[in-house]
C-alpha cells in the first residue's frame, strides 16, 4: 500500500480531495502532516486556478481525521465517520496559497475526544509562516 493509499484509508475523501500526502509524526495527542497538493492546478477546491486560504481549514479537518484514524488503528479498530460541525477562532495569514513553493505543514492537536465528538486545534504553515489556524469540532456518527 502506498503512502497515499494509507492516508486515503484514514479520511472520508478519495482522489484529489484527499489533500494530505504524508504523516511526519503522530502520537496520542497530535499529528503533523505535509503536503504540496495546494499547488495542483486541478485542485478540487480551487476557483479559476486559485486556492483561497480559507480552504486550509479542510486541510486541518483532514489532519484530524488522519489522527483519529491512526489512534483507532493502533488500538485495533477503525475511527467512526464524523461530520465537521464547527470552526472557531479561524485566523488566516494570507489570501491565496497556490503559488507557495514546496510543502505545507499541517498540525492538529486534540483538545477533547469523547464517544460523540472530537475537538482539535489546527495550524497550517509554510516556511515557518502561519497561513491558517483555528479550532474545529467533529460530531461522530452514532455506533450501530
Amino acid at each position: 500500500m502506498t503512502i497515499e493509499e494509507r492516508i486515503a484509508s484514514l479520511v472520508p475523501h478519495a482522489g484529489r480531495m484527499c489533500l494530505l500526502e504524508r504523516v511526519i509524526r503522530w502520537d496520542e495527542e497530535s499529528v503533523t502532516a505535509a503536503t504540496a497538493t495546494h499547488r495542483d492546478p486541478a485542485h478540487p477546491l480551487a476557483h479559476d486556478g486559485r486556492l483561497r486560504a480559507i480552504h486550509l481549514c479542510e486541510y486541518g479537518a483532514q489532519a484530524m481525521a488522519v489522527h483519529g484514524g491512526l489512534i483507532a488503528r493502533a488500538r485495533g479498530g477503525r475511527a467512526r465517520p464524523g461530520l465537521l460541525v464547527s470552526l472557531r477562532d479561524v485566523v488566516l495569514g494570507c489570501d491565496f496559497v497556490q503559488e507557495l513553493a514546496g510543502e505545507l505543514i499541517v498540525e492538529a492537536r486534540r483538545l477533547h475526544a469523547s464517544d460523540s465528538a472530537w475537538q482539535y486545534e489546527f495550524r497550517i504553515t509554510h516556511a515557518a509562516q502561519l497561513l491558517a489556524q483555528g479550532r474545529a469540532t467533529v460530531s461522530l456518527a452514532s455506533a450501530i
